[in-house]
């Protein structure tokens, strides 16, 4: 009976490798087309591999936990429809990428022999098992320029990087240990439990979103700045079209959108907000990828990102902003759904709070935090002097890289969304 080979698919264009989290079936199952027959996970979304044909599935080269390549076999399945004897398919001994052990060791390192210090950039269990083949330290590995999302090492990277390694200075040999110029490993204090307390293990999500967040503190000095924002107009435009809106097109309108408009247009006129810092290079992105961070049912968040939004009208980010939200709390996002974001919105305001500080979404530069819409007592210029109004305010917060972006830039760049938002025309149509 003909066999069949089920490889890793392609789950996004920077995506290279995924985590097997769970078999659906093991070795002997039937399976029918388009069944589920394993959960796979990418960064921060959980993806499905269906089956695309009819069979017995004779054998699993991987197990749950597995970080596996793309267009690796991971499984074999027999078209025949009945038994058959297990396939005895060797795994290449390429898939088979031991970790590097990184406890540090008391002894000389030299030229030759892999450094033994921890690394705080992460890399892949494939590009590690590469490194050790060649004998790239960690050092090393810390200053090659990755291609990969967030700034990640990729195979290609590093087999780029080996191709030219032999030009280069040989290193002399030096003590093993932290360097001088190493930053000190920071241990984070040491926490128990008492009688009564409840251990929860944090599931993967939020290992990624608490690594995630702590490398981005590391990496950027945060500095944040903030500005009120009337937003009546807006208010008032909403409350006047939103039902005949819901009518037409069959789904809600929410403030996001609008918010996402001003920041696009804003983030036009602000390249260096729009950006990423690669060493001492400044890369200005051409596109304006916003991400809008989301709340999932079970407490993680997500960012979804709206791409090119600087290139759509109002309908199209209303209707990418329902797109994507229904999907993240449905857990329907592709892998694609997140990745090439550029600037990033999240919006304290959902759950009533005045404002936030928000951390920044490496590898961007800022981050747009948007407070709740209160009615407040407001003082409005106007040819008779001032007077005292009731108005719909918002507070805005921007969290910054000060590595590249100033409270000069941070204060024009905020102020100019305040500009758009208070500007609004309350005769838009949509």
């Amino acid at each position: 009976m003909a066999n069949f080979e089920l490889v890793m698919p392609k789950l996004g264009e920077s995506i290279i490798e995924a985590t097997i989290v769970r078999w659906h079936k093991k070795e002997g199952d039937k399976v029918v087309e388009d069944e589920s027959i394993a959960d796979l996970a990418t960064d921060k979304v959980d993806s499905e591999i269906p089956s695309p044909v009819e069979g017995i599935v004779t054998k699993l080269f991987y197990k749950e936990g597995d970080i596996v390549p793309v267009g690796k076999v991971i499984a074999i399945i027999n078209l025949g429809g009945e038994e058959a004897a297990p396939v005895e398919t060797a795994i290449k001994t390429e898939t088979t990428v031991p970790e590097i052990k990184t406890e540090t060791q008391p002894a000389t390192t030299t030229v030759g022999v892999v450094e033994t210090f921890e690394s705080d950039r992460f890399y892949s269990p494939l590009v590690r098992s590469i490194a050790k083949q060649e004998n790239i330290p960690f050092s090393e590995l810390d200053k090659i320029t990755g291609t990969g999302k967030d700034n990640r090492l990729t195979k290609q990277d590093i087999l780029d990087y080996i191709q030219t390694r032999g030009s280069k200075p040989t290193a002399q040999a030096v003590p093993a240990g932290p360097v001088a110029s190493e930053k000190p490993k920071i241990q984070a204090p040491a926490v128990t439990s008492s009688t009564g307390d409840i251990v929860i293990e944090m599931d993967r999500m939020r290992r990624l979103i608490a690594d995630h967040m702590v490398m981005s503190k590391q990496v950027s000095p945060h500095v944040t700045s903030f500005i009120e924002v009337d937003v009546t107009n807006i208010v008032r435009w909403r409350d006047k079209i939103k039902d005949s809106f819901a009518k037409r097109e069959g789904q809600k309108i929410t403030y996001t959108p609008l918010f996402v408009e001003a920041a696009a247009k804003a983030l036009r006129e602000f390249p260096n907000v729009n950006a990423s810092i690669d060493g001492y290079k400044i890369i200005q992105r051409r596109a304006i990828n916003i991400g809008m961070a989301a709340a999932l049912p079970d407490g993680n968040l997500i960012v979804p990102v709206i791409k090119n939004a600087d290139s759509k009208n109002l309908l199209g980010i209303v209707k990418d902003v329902n797109d994507l939200a229904d999907r993240s709390r449905k857990n329907k996002l592709n892998p694609d759904d997140i990745a090439g974001g550029t600037f990033t919105i999240t919006n304290f305001g959902t759950f009533d709070s005045l404002t936030g500080v928000p951390v920044i979404n490496q590898p961007q530069v800022a981050i747009l935090g948007i407070g709740t819409i209160k009615k407040r007592p407001w003082v409005l210029e106007t040819a008779d002097g001032d007077v005292i109004a009731i108005r719909h305010i918002c507070m805005l917060s921007l969290s910054y890289d000060h590595r590249l972006v100033d409270g000069a830039l941070a204060g024009m760049f905020i102020k100019r969304i305040q500009q758009i938002l208070e500007g609004f025309d309350v005769n838009a149509i949509i």
